[in-house]
């Protein structure tokens, strides 16, 4: 079987690392659960929301972000048992597509290149599985759809869910 698995707020942390930023130049407190139920520059005042946007357009935002929790072990495993790629739109940002690159080599070298679809839309992909945080990327998949838990869709139905990695062990595993 053919398991698709989206990088940003899946594997890596992205929504953390916008809050993070947010934090460290504002000086101030914002947690996830401020954010719930939207995404991190919606939280903010609006004279502020621009940093948030621009925050991943600067050189090393996509190269220096954490991954999930379990993750790694977890991804480990089920690449024994499906045929894995990771699937990430990285065109949409200059630099992500060379960052996320060599952020895959650094954490998850165990998939390799030709395991990796960095592309435009995945409105192309054709597998069993797809895990996504994104509504729209799910909606376009015609096999099963299961979508991450990320604060900004915490409203978002429809879907097959999993909050954490150990619960996609469980339920693909």
């Amino acid at each position: 079987m053919t398991l698709f698995i989206d990088m940003d707020e899946v594997l890596a942390d992205t929504y953390g690392a916008h809050i993070e930023h947010y934090n460290k130049i504002y000086n101030e407190k914002l947690t996830k659960q401020d954010c719930m139920g939207s995404e991190v520059w919606q939280s903010v005042p609006k004279s502020r929301q621009k940093s948030i946007h621009k925050h991943c357009h600067e050189e090393g935002f996509f190269r220096d972000l954490l991954p999930i929790a379990d993750s790694i072990e977890v991804l480990k495993d089920l690449n024994k048992v499906y045929e894995v790629y990771i699937a990430s739109a990285a065109m949409q940002f200059p630099n992500s597509l060379i960052e996320k690159h060599y952020w895959l080599e650094e954490y998850f070298p165990f998939i390799p290149w030709k395991q990796r679809i960095l592309c435009g839309d995945k409105h192309i992909l054709r597998g069993d599985i797809l895990i996504d945080d994104r509504k729209y990327n799910l909606e376009s998949f015609s096999g099963r759809s299961i979508i991450f838990t990320s604060p900004h869709n915490i409203n978002t139905n429809g879907f097959e869910r999993v909050n954490t990695w150990q619960e996609v062990a469980t339920l693909l595993l």
